[in-house]
């Protein structure tokens, strides 16, 4: 069934079907994304395509999970902002989710994580070095993506030339995040604010880049793309707010992810340093425990669901609920900074909605 770009026709749920934005952002970059991917030396083409899910490790074709495509869904909406057809954001939608899946198979393998999206990880299958060089070359088709642009639709090499300079800032702060998240597994205390500084870098700073990115290409100023790029980054925030809740309490069997992952990899994430900035009891004992060098990655599973339940008494888990609604309220507020169709701004609405409700 063909989806129509601008959603015009959709079904809705109130006034937006999420759903049909997210697939909207599918139909749209996906084939660029193949294309793309289609561009990479053997065996890095086939390495990609089984972490898209487009093909099992034996190399037949897949249906699997390719992830929730938020952002491609946001890089089009972008778009529309400014009164563009969602199509002209279609290329900064494929780059920013190159992107992604770059910072997502070198997370695999610094994180150890050998599951992601119900399936195994890239580098358990193919290897730590595919894995490496895939992500390596995915950041590279980014850039390529973006430039080349101008050759296939309206355009304009000044403004495929600006979009590049935010999704380059936007990996850099990527990165930046990625080394402070594993610099800070290494530290006994991080205090809240050192992770949501992390946080907005490594989750905050590239939905940034996916809410602007569509606007850019389409020749909008900075001063617009500036106000898509703040509702983008504190989304960001709420996003990875309720991911950190997903890492403790989230179920294996929805989130594709390993059961107690953060904890285990004694991860500081926004609930661990929000108990442990309470002081009480259960904030010192947990304290006494992430600080005890024994056993560091080999705790069985009571003695990270009693790590999960001194998190939970000493407040980190209301106070990282409280914190995603906080941040999904000023993403919403920037939106009020741009001139835009209220269905469009309904769209954006629903997405920021959706980002806080879930359970994957």
């Amino acid at each position: 069934m063909r989806v129509d770009s601008r959603l015009d026709t959709q079904p809705v749920e109130g006034t937006v079907s999420v759903p049909a934005l997210l697939e909207r952002g599918r139909t749209l970059c996906t084939p660029q994304l193949r294309e793309a991917v289609g561009r990479l030396a053997a065996p890095m083409d086939t390495v990609a395509a089984y972490h898209f899910g487009w093909i099992d490790r034996d190399g037949r074709p897949a249906a699997g999970d390719g992830g929730k495509a938020v952002r491609p869904a946001l890089a089009l909406l972008s778009a529309q902002a400014v009164g563009a057809d969602p199509a002209i954001g279609a290329p900064g939608g494929t780059a920013v989710e190159l992107v992604h899946n770059f910072s997502l198979l070198h997370d695999d393998l610094m994180d150890g994580d050998e599951t992601r999206r119900h399936r195994a990880t890239a580098w358990t299958v193919f290897g730590a070095a595919q894995a490496i060089l895939v992500g390596d070359a995915l950041f590279a088709l980014a850039t390529e993506v973006l430039l080349d642009a101008p050759d296939t639709s309206a355009i304009s090499p000044v403004d495929a030339a600006r979009a590049v300079r935010r999704i380059t800032v936007a990996t850099r702060k990527l990165i930046d995040g990625q080394a402070q998240d594993l610099s800070f597994e290494h530290r006994d205390r991080v205090t809240v604010d050192e992770c949501l500084e992390m946080e907005g870098n490594k989750t905050g700073a590239l939905l940034a880049c996916a809410s602007s990115i569509g606007a850019v290409l389409a020749g909008a100023d900075d001063t617009v793309a500036d106000a898509l790029e703040r509702y983008g980054y504190h989304l960001g925030l709420a996003f990875q707010a309720v991911d950190d809740l997903l890492g403790i309490w989230g179920a294996t069997e929805v989130t594709g992810k390993p059961h107690w992952g953060d904890l285990r990899q004694r991860k500081k994430s926004l609930p661990v340093s929000a108990a442990l900035a309470d002081g009480g009891p259960a904030s010192l004992r947990l304290a006494e425990l992430l600080a005890d060098p024994e056993g560091r990655g080999d705790e069985d599973e009571q003695q990270l669901a009693a790590r999960a339940a001194l998190i939970e008494e000493a407040g980190g888990r209301a106070w990282t609920q409280d914190e995603a609604r906080r941040q999904h309220k000023t993403a919403l507020a920037a939106l009020d900074e741009v001139p835009m169709p209220d269905v469009v701004r309904e769209h954006f609405v629903a997405l920021a909605e959706f980002v806080v409700v879930r359970e994957r």
